[in-house]
Parts: C-alpha cells; sequence; structure tokens
C-alpha cells in the first residue's frame, strides 16, 4: 500500500456497515472514513477529521484537526496566543500524550525557515521552543495541538483492508479551518462519488 501521508482520514459513527456507502476501501484517492459499529460518548475519534502526517512500514500517525478545546493557548504557551488561527484555543490531536504540544502551520513557498521543518506540500511543523517573532513572519497559518494520534505497524492497513475507511485527498486549508465543527461534513460533502452521502448522516442514529 501507499503511504498514507498527507491524507485524510474521517470518522463516521455509529453506523450500521450495511449503511455506508461501498466506495472501494484504499482507493487511491484517499480519505478514509471509520466504520465503527459502536462508540462510545466520549471517544475522541467520533466524527473526527484526522491529517496523517507520516505513514510507513513501522506505523503511522497524525492529528485529529476538528477537536477545540477551551484551554487558551498562552495558558500553556506563553507568547503564542495572538499567532494562532481562529478559533485561538488548543486544540486536541489525539488519544496519545496529551502532554506533548505540536504547532502545525501553513508555509508559502518552497523554502524552510529556523524552527520549521516541513512535512508535504504547504504544511509544517513549527519548533514552540522557538521564539513567535523568529519564526511567524514566514508561516500563514498556525495551530497547536496537544497529543496526537497513532497507529502501531500493519494497524491503520488492517482496517483499511477490513473496509473501515474510506479515503481522499487533503486540502491544506483542512488543517487551518475557522470552523472546525463543520470540518467532518464539508470534506465528505465535498466529494465527487458517494462518500459525500455521508455528510447528511445524524449524529444521533436513532434521528436517521
Amino acid at each position: 500500500m501507499d503511504a498514507l501521508t498527507g491524507r485524510l482520514l474521517i470518522a463516521v459513527p455509529r453506523v450500521r456497515h450495511e449503511q455506508l456507502p461501498a466506495v472501494g476501501a484504499g482507493d487511491d484517492g484517499l480519505l478514509h472514513v471509520d466504520q465503527i459499529t459502536e462508540v462510545d460518548e466520549d471517544n475522541v475519534f467520533e466524527r473526527s477529521v484526522v491529517l496523517v502526517l507520516h505513514h510507513d512500514h513501522e506505523g503511522a500517525h497524525g492529528l485529529i484537526l476538528n477537536r477545540p478545546l477551551a484551554a487558551e493557548v498562552d495558558a500553556v504557551l506563553p507568547g503564542w496566543q495572538d499567532h494562532v488561527t481562529a478559533p485561538d484555543t488548543i486544540f486536541q490531536g489525539g488519544p496519545v500524550s496529551l502532554d506533548t504540544a505540536l504547532g502545525l502551520v501553513a508555509i508559502p513557498g518552497d523554502d524552510e525557515s529556523i524552527g520549521i521543518k516541513r512535512l508535504f506540500g504547504d504544511v509544517a511543523l513549527v519548533d514552540l521552543d522557538a521564539p513567535p517573532a523568529v519564526v511567524m513572519p514566514e508561516v500563514g497559518a498556525l495551530r497547536i495541538f496537544a497529543g496526537y494520534a497513532g497507529w502501531e505497524p500493519d494497524q491503520l492497513e488492517d482496517e483499511i483492508a477490513a473496509g473501515a475507511w474510506y479515503v481522499v485527498d487533503a486540502h491544506t486549508d483542512d488543517a487551518f479551518t475557522t470552523r472546525p465543527h463543520e470540518l467532518w461534513s464539508c470534506v465528505a460533502r465535498r466529494q465527487r462519488n458517494t462518500i459525500a452521502f455521508v455528510s447528511s448522516f445524524p449524529g444521533d442514529p436513532g434521528l436517521n
């Protein structure tokens, strides 16, 4: 399987397997929709949109893009509050290492500056130990995450092979949307296939 670095995963919770559109899982176009039959109310992946930052034979890790928290950035990282993209709070990037902060940025052009590591396309990580005044002139958008999502070797591949995910391309703007609570439905709706129908699934399956 080709590496999924730079792709999105979208979770579709609390729907029966037979209700979901049968779009070829693992198609090279690559957005994943998680077919979960039962989801805990506290499940951080429920209706989540995950950007895969890295995927290879050793596993994968990414960031949930639509879980804003109430915590202000300055409460954890003084000096960064005025630089983050709205909504200007910390986001929960996943259930792993919640005491770790990651700064995701959009950087135009092809150059890298001090304190910035390009991952793919316009997306990069920023060194949050660097002074904001040093790195921010090169940055078009910034979001700070607590924790991340991770998969062990072959775990994500097995889920895809089992038909647990649809897959599509990511847009840079997805990671920095000003409307994170609408991201799940927006990403599904923009697909030009039956995945678009997933966007209308109610949060409460009893309403479907």
